[in-house]
């Protein structure tokens, strides 16, 4: 098997997880809350479905991380791209496996959960828990990705870091998701987003444009910041 096809796979593989694991915990934290009337409060599961994102950056970065680099995030291709790290081939073939995982995942919860009702979507408006409109909505994905992708490009452009650049990046994830979840669920993702939507369907699918564009509009800022402001000068 060629290199290509190993980091294509790689992403793949490492997308599904991230969905079954991070938007699977956000399913499950619903029902026990919604269905069983177990007393939760929402403080606790927003950081219980953070951590489950954030983990599962983790538990790829260091499986699959030597062989794709563990995007698995088209934002984070895409700041790459933009920042000279990357090559349109390999970029157009990872934003595909990562979307086909994404997919594949979402898959997996409708088996898992019996249903497509809620797979772990984002949403903005009634979607949203605190009822954001869409500006509001794209502005919070725009900041949250620029802030992911941008320090996932320094942590990765130094080797001295490399031995704990994927803890610093899944515990970054987990800040982000405790500040976003209640705005948007959180995506900074556009394959996280497009998965559960194409499965769930209705409203997910209706609004996962802005969950498309809007992390990819922060991730390319964080490539341009970081190509022309942090790049150290040789």
């Amino acid at each position: 098997m060629n290199t290509n096809m190993k980091k294509y796979i790689a992403e793949f593989i490492g997308t599904c997880v991230l969905v079954v694991f991070g938007c699977g915990s956000a399913v499950g934290a619903n029902k026990l809350v919604a269905d069983n009337g177990a007393a939760i409060p929402l403080a606790l599961t927003t950081l219980l479905i953070s951590f489950a994102f954030g983990l599962s950056i983790v538990a790829m970065a260091y499986s699959i991380g030597n062989v794709s680099g563990c995007h698995i995030n088209p934002a984070v291709s895409l700041g790459m791209l933009v920042a000279g790290k990357m090559s349109v081939s390999d970029f157009i073939g990872y934003v595909i496996s990562q979307c086909l995982g994404a997919t594949f995942g979402a898959g997996l919860l409708c088996l898992f959960f019996g249903s497509n009702e809620s797979l772990g979507t984002n949403g903005y408006g009634a979607a949203s828990a605190l009822g954001i409109g869409a500006g509001t909505a794209f502005i919070v994905e725009v900041v949250l990705t620029f802030v992911f992708v941008l320090l996932i490009l320094g942590v990765t452009s130094k080797p001295e870091y490399s031995s704990v650049a994927g803890l610093v990046i899944g515990l970054t994830l987990v800040l982000i998701h405790i500040l976003g979840i209640p705005f948007t669920g959180t995506s900074v993702n556009p394959a996280r987003s497009l998965g559960p939507a194409l499965l769930s369907g209705g409203t997910a699918l209706a609004q996962v444009w802005l969950f498309i564009l809007a992390p990819l509009a922060g991730a390319a800022l964080a490539g341009i910041v970081y190509k022309v402001l942090l790049v150290p000068e040789k």
